[in-house]
């Protein structure tokens, strides 16, 4: 992938959780190098808005929108297939969605909400849209991960937090298991022109836990000083979504644009394919 401006003129990338935050700094600064976007959206005056600021800010007309809200397996099955059918290449897959509950919510595939959102859609989205990926190589998966995933482990025995529910505990679970997958579709795609990496953008000021209540909205609010900016978080998307410094680089984990060490469970090979399998039953894609 090319340096300066029109690092990725020809290249397409597709982001979820664009529309705000991390996410919405990361589209715009990709147009900027020339990518033509597909985006992934829940709340069409939100896209809109990101669609217009992309276009005023960077010049860019090649934004794209796929609706999806991405606790539906379904909605992630139709949004996949829409980009399939356009025909178009994909040299850069960005999974930055996520969301943050303080109470158990469950998806409308009977799932827990942080877990299905947080790891199970970037799992079944990546699966469905690997092949066009592959040919598209060489190519990128980058997954938004997080130094949470230090106070979470996989519970193979509860992993919806049906016999108890922790707020951070099940998030720091969700965010481990996007490195697992980060680290077991590495070795799977070796050789093949496809490097997967994932990162920590940094504790953010942005809408994750906005809709846990007013107690959760107050602490937000307090610790907004001292949390970085969406413009600071973004910096490590950005640098391995098109950093000729990562090119052949795969299955490591980013913060500050710098490789770091995560966590011991995260290297565990023989968790990495359990929780794959899990996932494969859990999206369909394993009957």
């Amino acid at each position: 992938m090319d340096q300066a401006n029109g690092l990725l003129s020809c290249k397409t990338c597709l982001i979820t959780g664009a529309t705000n935050g991390i996410g919405r700094v990361a589209a715009v600064e990709l147009a900027r190098m020339g990518a033509e976007l597909f985006l992934t959206y829940r709340d069409k005056v939100r896209a809109d808005e990101t669609v217009a600021e992309i276009r005023n800010r960077t010049g860019s007309q090649k934004v794209h929108l796929l609706h999806a809200n991405l606790g539906s397996q379904q909605q992630i099955r139709r949004a996949a297939q829409e980009f399939l059918s356009t025909g178009r290449p994909l040299h850069v897959l960005i999974n930055n969605a996520g969301l943050g509950n303080s109470r158990r919510i469950m998806s409308e595939d009977g799932i827990e909400m942080v877990f299905a959102v947080n790891h199970l859609a970037y799992f079944l989205l990546t699966m469905l849209l690997l092949d066009r990926i592959m040919h598209s190589a060489p190519a990128r998966i980058v997954n938004v991960a997080s130094e949470a995933h230090r106070f979470g482990t996989i519970n193979f025995d509860d992993l919806g937090g049906e016999r108890r529910y922790r707020t951070f505990g099940n998030y720091g679970q969700s965010k481990l298991a996007n490195i697992l997958l980060t680290y077991e579709l590495a070795r799977r795609l070796s050789g093949t022109g496809v490097t997967v990496n994932c990162l920590h953008p940094g504790t953010i000021g942005s809408g994750l836990w906005l809709n846990n209540g007013s107690l959760m909205q107050a602490m937000m609010k307090a610790a907004k000083p001292f949390l970085k900016t969406p413009e600071r978080g973004a910096r490590t998307i950005i640098y391995l979504a098109s950093s000729p410094e990562v090119e052949g680089v795969s299955g490591k984990y980013y913060a500050n644009c710098k490789e770091k060490t995560s966590n011991k469970e995260s290297h565990d090979l023989t968790v990495a394919r359990r929780l794959w399998e899990v996932s494969e039953r859990m999206t369909g894609l394993l009957a």
